[in-house]
């Protein structure tokens, strides 16, 4: 082998492993952002957002660790007992217009530098409820080969002294999906039993369940409970259901700024 092909081949072999290198991005963290104490009365808490800002007023940590990371209150355990007492202001900026999902990341980020917020995630068995056929079968209408999916909630005014009535208008839905916006809605885990894979079109309505309808009215102004059953044929059957929570394992109060 001659020396200059050696050479060549050689700074061909160097060409090929040179090791790129990759940036890591940086996570998206507020502009600026500021925290002090409140004494105002527990009741007084409110949650806005605006075009990249958020304002936070008399809020626990509690409170903005469950809107961060999109949780139900049972979903959150843990923590030291200031978390659900101790009250705060928190105003923070991005550097400009973000979405919502950023603005959640951002707001953990900003939780986790001026809390010192750690935690682990675990399942375990809580309170909640199972959704179940009725004895009369699922009343929903099987949905065609279109691949939507969409559950969509309304209010609109009730006619007679009742407040407001919720209509759910869904098209491709399955009973997993269901269960999921049920969750939401009562603020308690629901998991799918109907053992129901097929995707369904229906309408539910229902009024709040602070209001005493009977069951047989259930067209008209029931509760969700009992719409669930005369309009859909399913159940909601309250038993210990598994489900993600955040276990709390260090949190520190901030220095005000």
């Amino acid at each position: 082998m001659s020396p200059t092909r050696l050479v060549i081949l050689l700074a061909v072999t160097v060409g090929v492993t040179q090791p790129q290198t990759i940036t890591p991005q940086a996570p998206p963290k507020f502009e600026v952002a500021s925290i002090k104490q409140s004494a105002d009365p527990p009741d007084s808490l409110r949650f806005n957002t605006n075009n990249g800002r958020i304002k936070f007023e008399n809020v626990t940590l509690s409170a903005c660790i469950i809107r961060a990371y999109e949780l139900r209150d049972t979903q959150l355990q843990g923590g030291p007992k200031w978390l659900n007492e101790d009250r705060y202001y928190i105003e923070a900026k991005a550097e400009g217009r973000t979405n919502d999902r950023d603005l959640n990341i951002m707001l953990q980020n900003l939780l986790i530098d001026r809390f010192k917020l750690a935690f682990h995630r675990e399942t375990k068995s809580v309170n909640g409820y199972a959704l179940v056929l009725g004895k009369g079968g699922l009343k929903a209408k099987p949905s065609g080969t279109s691949e939507r999916n969409s559950l969509t909630e309304r209010r609109a005014n009730f006619t007679s002294d009742f407040q407001h009535q919720t209509t759910m208008d869904a098209q491709y839905c399955t009973m997993t999906c269901l269960a999921k916006t049920l969750s939401g809605v009562l603020h308690t885990p629901v998991v799918d039993a109907t053992n129901t894979e097929s995707p369904f079109d229906f309408k539910l309505s229902w009024t709040a369940d602070d209001l005493q309808i009977p069951a047989s009215d259930a067209g008209i102004g029931a509760s969700i409970f009992a719409a669930l059953q005369e309009q859909l044929g399913l159940k909601l059957e309250s038993r210990k259901v598994p489900t993600e929570v955040l276990v709390i394992d260090n949190a520190e109060r901030p220095t005000e700024n």
